[in-house]
């Protein structure tokens, strides 16, 4: 994924401040009243509040996270039929590792990884670390 002026690199968005994103994995996608919820292993950074020394067999700070996309109308993936319910789409939405996250200029979010391209219509997410 290149960042053009068009879109903003989650790097630059504060809800992902002190996370590594290109270092997390995608484990299930689920819609709830309307929200996208997507469950992840997050990795964090030395500077997040919740950040761990890793185990000696481990290399970073994998913490449970769910990131929540509120309001959420429209999810596109590549494989799925146009017009599908936004809650088919999620049940049917592969895992994988994310290797990269933006918000576009016409406001969608694109989430990349191994699960192929997702894009997003709705509000501002929302990352919440499971058990704080």
């Amino acid at each position: 994924m290149t960042e053009t002026s068009s879109s903003t690199d989650w790097r630059q968005l504060r809800e992902f401040v002190a996370v590594d994103l290109e270092r997390s994995f995608v484990l299930s996608w689920e819609m709830v009243s309307g929200t996208l919820q997507i469950d992840v292993d997050l990795c964090l950074a030395p500077q997040h509040p919740f950040y761990e020394k890793p185990r000696p067999a481990e290399k970073v700070c994998l913490r449970a996270a769910v990131i929540e996309f509120p309001l959420c109308d429209v999810i596109e993936v590549d494989d799925a039929p146009a017009g599908s319910a936004p809650a088919d789409i999620a049940a049917k939405a592969a895992h994988g590792a994310i290797t990269g996250f933006r918000r576009l200029a016409d406001g969608r979010f694109e989430l990349e990884g191994e699960f192929g391209v997702v894009l997003i219509d709705a509000e501002r997410p929302i990352m919440r670390l499971k058990g704080n």
